[in-house]
């Protein structure tokens, strides 16, 4: 008896430290997102608020910052481990001797839209008539500022022929055009649809689908992914690995739901005060979130000829455009989810 009674004993402990044994510990990871709240960068909130992260033991805290180039700067101080920006970061620090790299495609188009002064946007929808105005980014040296310069160079104006505005994104951009810092300005949503239905401003040129962008730019410019440091990324390629799984899995999500549904995972402080506008963004942005990660063919030459037609940084430098992407983390997660 006294036999059985030990025996039972023991199942009862060995039964108790199972039930307060630890938690399997995550992997801690800090992400900088280049604008949290934009539309753009979406996939970065959804996949938290989806709980993708956690299901990949991944304790991930994300960071947001006014412009990519200062997520950039955060990501090669060593403060993050990963950045949610532009893909055209990569070409632009490669030709400075830093070496990042996208690991994830987000968006297979930029997602921005040029938005004129609502009394002058006949003329000023036409990049040849930004000579001698003042024009909206969100930050010099960010992508808002390379699409920018793109698009004037496109048209035939020199860098000296317009002034460029850091105003941010949000109330800061809607501030500084209806207070005429700016005439026209680059900016994404949710911004887009309150600057249109307040009467601020008109759509002037839209980047948000591959069709648009090309007919803009001349080429592909694929645009939101999460980007690392490419000596950070060779050594943890583990970590690397769970991350682009979790983004992977949250951009076959979105593909798979609508609008509305993607809206409702969100924070609700994203949607400015006005989810019917939150939504209408959702849906004139969806073809430029990429259905599965990868990177367009052909796309890495075309941002690279884009940034050439005005970048001094670019011009000349050589650029080995297969350090500034992989798809081998892409490739794997595809095959898994």
């Amino acid at each position: 008896m006294r036999k059985i009674l030990a025996i039972a004993a023991l199942a009862a402990i060995s039964a108790l430290s199972l039930s307060v044994a630890p938690a399997q510990a995550q992997t801690p990871i800090k992400i900088m997102v280049g604008g949290i709240d934009k539309q753009i960068y979406l996939p970065a909130k959804l996949a938290a608020q989806l709980g993708f992260f956690k299901e990949q033991g991944l304790d991930v805290e994300l960071f947001n910052s006014t412009s990519g180039s200062q997520a950039a700067t955060a990501l090669l101080a060593r403060e993050v481990q990963g950045v949610v920006g532009f893909y055209d970061h990569t070409i632009d620090l490669q030709s400075k001797g830093k070496f990042i790299t996208s690991v994830v495609q987000f968006a297979v188009a930029p997602g921005e839209v040029v938005l004129v002064k609502a009394a002058d946007a006949d003329k000023l929808k036409d990049p040849a008539n930004w000579k001698g105005q003042a024009l909206g980014v969100t930050g010099l040296g960010s992508a808002t500022d390379f699409l920018t310069r793109a698009l004037a160079a496109k048209a035939g104006l020199k860098v000296q022929d317009y002034t460029l505005v850091p105003v941010g994104a949000g109330d800061t951009f809607l501030a500084g055009m209806q207070q005429g810092k700016i005439v026209s300005g680059m900016t994404t949503e949710p911004t887009v649809a309150r600057a249109v239905k307040n009467g601020t401003a008109k759509v002037g040129i839209d980047l948000r689908t591959p069709e648009a962008t090309r007919a803009a730019l001349g080429g592909d410019y694929p645009a939101a992914c999460l980007y690392m440091d490419r000596a950070w990324m060779e050594a943890n390629k583990e970590t690397a690995q769970k991350v682009v799984n979790v983004m992977v899995k949250t951009l076959k999500w979105m593909n798979s739901h609508s609008p509305e549904e993607i809206a409702a995972a969100m924070p609700k402080d994203y949607y400015a005060g006005d989810l019917g506008l939150y939504v209408q963004g959702l849906k004139e942005g969806r073809a430029q979130y990429s259905p599965d990660g990868m990177m367009p063919q052909g796309a890495p030459e075309s941002v690279l000829k884009v940034l050439s037609s005005f970048s001094p940084n670019v011009q000349g430098k050589t650029i080995d455009l297969s350090k500034t992407y992989t798809t081998e983390f892409v490739i794997k997660a595809n095959a898994t989810h």
